[in-house]
């Protein structure tokens, strides 16, 4: 068994390594996309563009728009002379918001009265829409705070700020709130998934398509060997993919490791149970190699937006919330983020590492039962 499982593995390392593009997707390839997606998959609302359409041109609107300025969430692009051109810029995707100010607004203020701003937002994409109404409410609110301060210190001839309460936050794990620190070790984990799947779905089609499934059958070479032997590759390349993409989000991203490697690389291997096998299940089941990979895709995609790798699956509603349980990606991103972020171990961890054994010895079992060593 060894002997010829051994030279499976010789067959199956010099068809995938000898080709020297084919070297370059599987090693180069990720790291390049984990720095591409690193920066792409970044949630973090700043520079917005933004427009004014100051009709007061006081020293109070302009102090305000200075704080817009200042607190480097907004980014002036133009200052607004009529008011048809609000609708132009918001319409063409010039200005993410408009800070209208109507005439009286400094005397409204000096008169200890409340003037009103309004803030138009382009609300096409509502994430980032809330995010910056949030920071514009913080800045008119501390702006406002320090207003009625010093009404207070005037009228009562001290400067002294009057009480109040102040909120001290603090962040554990990501203290800087970085939402690459989050979605870096989700872009490892959707890389990893898609590269074996890929890989392991084009081969056993691809025998089939150069002929050699022949040679295959004719061999004293057992199925569960033949499985071995192909999936055992792809198990190691997975794992150097997932070490070099780790140092990449480390020391390109600065994204902290805080966990165990050992219990990194202990998950690693039970998600790649999954992934290999719905890989191997996909090439039982097609016949060309341009179906395997249509066949994948239809996969990856679903199994991606069903994992929270974007989308908390709170949200979901609860039947897609049942039909991720069936996702391997889901548990394995808990425990990548966890170990990165967080240095939970395994009394924390366990749930997801018996989901993914589970997972992925019922995939990986059904693939086996599924490969018959005939032509059919």
């Amino acid at each position: 068994m060894l002997e010829r499982l051994k030279a499976m593995l010789i067959k199956e390392f010099i068809q995938v390594l000898r080709d020297r593009r084919m070297r370059f997707i599987i090693f180069v390839v990720p790291a390049v996309q984990t720095i591409v997606f690193g920066y792409a998959v970044n949630t973090d609302v700043r520079n917005v563009a933004t427009a004014v359409y100051d009709l007061d041109n006081t020293r109070e609107s302009r102090e305000l728009v200075a704080r817009f300025v200042s607190s480097g969430y907004f980014n002036i692009k133009e200052y607004i002379a009529r008011e048809s051109r609000v609708r132009d810029l918001v319409d063409r995707g010039k200005a993410k918001a408009v800070l209208r100010i109507d005439s009286g607004f400094g005397r409204t203020l000096g008169a200890g009265n409340t003037a009103p701003v309004q803030l138009i937002l382009d609300g096409t994409d509502s994430n980032t829409a809330g995010i910056v109404l949030s920071h514009a409410v913080r800045i008119a609110a501390r702006y406002s705070e320090d207003l009625q301060a010093g009404q207070l210190a005037r009228s009562s001839g001290r400067v002294q700020s009057p009480g109040g309460v102040r909120l001290e936050s603090r962040a554990w794990f990501n203290s800087n709130l970085e939402s690459r620190n989050f979605y870096v070790p989700a872009v490892i984990t959707n890389i990893v998934f898609i590269i074996t799947m890929l890989l392991s779905s084009m081969a056993i089609v691809r025998e089939k398509e150069i002929g050699t499934i022949e040679q295959i059958i004719v061999t004293p070479i057992r199925k569960t060997e033949f499985i071995l032997g192909k999936t055992i590759p792809f198990v190691i390349i997975g794992f150097i993919d997932v070490g070099l993409i780790s140092a990449v989000g480390a020391y390109w991203f600065d994204v902290p490791i805080r966990g165990s490697f050992t219990l990194l690389f202990a998950a690693t291997g039970l998600f790649l149970m999954s992934s290999l096998g719905i890989g191997l299940l996909i090439s039982t089941v097609s016949r060309t190699q341009q179906q395997a990979m249509m066949s994948a895709f239809m996969v990856i995609f679903p199994a991606m937006l069903l994992s929270g790798f974007a989308f908390p699956i709170e949200n979901m509603p609860t039947p897609v919330q049942w039909l991720t349980l069936l996702n391997p990606i889901r548990y394995y991103l808990v425990i990548i983020r966890g170990i990165f972020l967080k240095g939970t171990g395994m009394d924390i961890l366990w749930p997801q590492f018996a989901a993914l054994a589970v997972l992925g010895l019922v995939i990986l079992l059904f693939s086996v039962r599924r490969f018959h060593k005939t032509l059919s």
